[in-house]
């Protein structure tokens, strides 16, 4: 059953006018017109769109003479009530639903996870230090075979997932995981719990294939999303542009997650090493900084790189070395104050050739800067901006090149971070 069906919603929540399609689901609820809306999910997406007074546009799941009905909801507040324009009517299948259930009262132990799929609970003993990592510290996640991961499937669509395979890295075990979404009041993803169970016949995935499976899964269609979303944002006079430009930044956070997320796995590899190849350091600090350039300017503050005519020889990968800069640039532009200025300078020292990138920014207390190369740490707690993975993994990387990164600051008078590699020849 397809089509469009609308209905009418005053201020006080009461379906005041519906088509017969609505109006009949309604009755069957339990309500009537001119009383409250009888369907929670279809309330929550009218009271959401009264409360933030904008169209809100999403899924929703009701429940129909035991049938479980799945529509695409859009709610238009105006200042009488909200229009509520309802389409889709698919049944919903469920097995994926129940099979997650049989597998969690089958499970071995249990796994709680957030948003980002970092751990917040796990039933293994000996485990407490897990909390807070991302699952593929605890796991190597396996694909079915055909590219493709049953959990990162279905964490881009909130739904839940069976026969996640896996294998327990301390101990080689094969896992097979099955799990169920956790929203908040807004809809939003929270996190998955987890059932996971021992899975002797299963094959342990060889090499490493999570991390091209991440890729493959996740993306392909972040990548499609954003397109789409930065072409509905330059849309004149679209009603959409807002959500849009914020759908946008989401996919563009889950990309940058992604390849952090990668990075955080071939960095904590046992023996991870990065063979050095001679680079002029000062060239990539020019480069970082253009690649900068356009946000700094957003936020009115100026980048000052090496100059043009200085050379700084050293030795490292050029691309993980410019992956260090950028971090580091940007971190320093976030970090100051509107119409500051970053600078970026070169020296060599004792061996090590160090670029230095300074800010104007709070500065960081002493008792701070060892926390902050820290995994899901932040230079300010409050900000949320990043995945926390940042300088981890920068850190990771210079050392894995022979270098290293340091940090010279204090409160109120902005941060040095320094990242030495050693010298090449000039």
């Amino acid at each position: 059953m397809t089509g469009v069906a609308h209905a009418r919603i005053d201020n006080d929540g009461r379906l005041v006018d519906a088509d017969p399609r609505l109006r009949a689901l309604q009755e069957r609820a339990g309500g009537r017109i001119g009383v409250a809306l009888a369907l929670p999910a279809l309330a929550d997406i009218v009271r959401l769109a009264r409360r933030l007074g904008v169209i809100v546009s999403r899924p929703a799941i009701v429940h129909d003479d035991g049938e479980e009905i799945e529509l695409w909801a859009r709610a238009r507040p105006d200042a009488a009530g909200v229009s509520l324009s309802v389409t889709g009517w698919l049944p919903r299948d469920t097995s994926r639903g129940r099979a997650a259930d049989v597998a969690r009262a089958e499970a071995s132990w249990m796994l709680e996870l957030d948003a980002a799929l970092r751990i917040t609970r796990i039933g293994l003993a000996d485990t407490a230090d897990m909390i807070g990592e991302p699952l593929t510290a605890l796991v190597q996640l396996a694909d079915d075979g055909a590219g493709d991961m049953p959990i990162l499937s279905a964490l881009g669509r909130r739904m839940p997932f069976t026969g996640q395979r896996a294998v327990l890295k301390a101990t080689g075990a094969a896992l097979i995981l099955s799990g169920d979404p956790e929203v908040d009041g807004d809809g939003a993803l929270i996190g998955y719990r987890c059932a996971v169970e021992a899975a002797e016949g299963a094959a342990a995935p060889t090499g490493a294939p999570s991390t091209d499976a991440l890729g493959r899964a996740f993306r392909g269609p972040l990548d499609r999303i954003l397109a789409g979303a930065e072409g509905m944002s330059l849309e004149r006079g679209s009603s959409y542009a807002g959500y849009a430009d914020d759908i946008a930044g989401a996919a563009r956070h889950l990309l940058a997650l992604v390849d952090d997320l990668v990075d955080l796995e071939a960095v904590e590899r046992p023996g991870f090493a990065i063979a050095g190849e001679p680079i002029d350091l000062a060239l990539l600090a020019r480069r970082a900084a253009g690649l900068l350039a356009v946000r700094a300017a957003e936020r009115g503050v100026r980048i000052d790189p090496p100059a043009a005519s200085d050379a700084l020889p050293a030795m490292g990968e050029p691309r993980r070395v410019l992956q260090i800069l950028v971090n580091l640039v940007g971190n320093a532009v976030r970090h100051s104050p509107d119409g500051g200025m970053v600078w970026l300078r070169g020296e060599v020292a004792r061996g090590q050739a160090t670029i230095v990138v300074a800010d104007q920014g709070a500065g960081i207390d002493p008792e701070d800067q060892g926390r902050i190369f820290e995994k899901f740490e932040r230079v300010e707690p409050a900000d949320q901006t990043g995945s926390g993975l940042g300088l981890y993994i920068a850190r990771r990387l210079a050392r894995a090149m022979g270098g290293d990164i340091g940090v010279d600051s204090a409160p109120g008078q902005g941060a040095r971070f320094l990242l030495t590699l050693p010298v090449g020849a000039g």
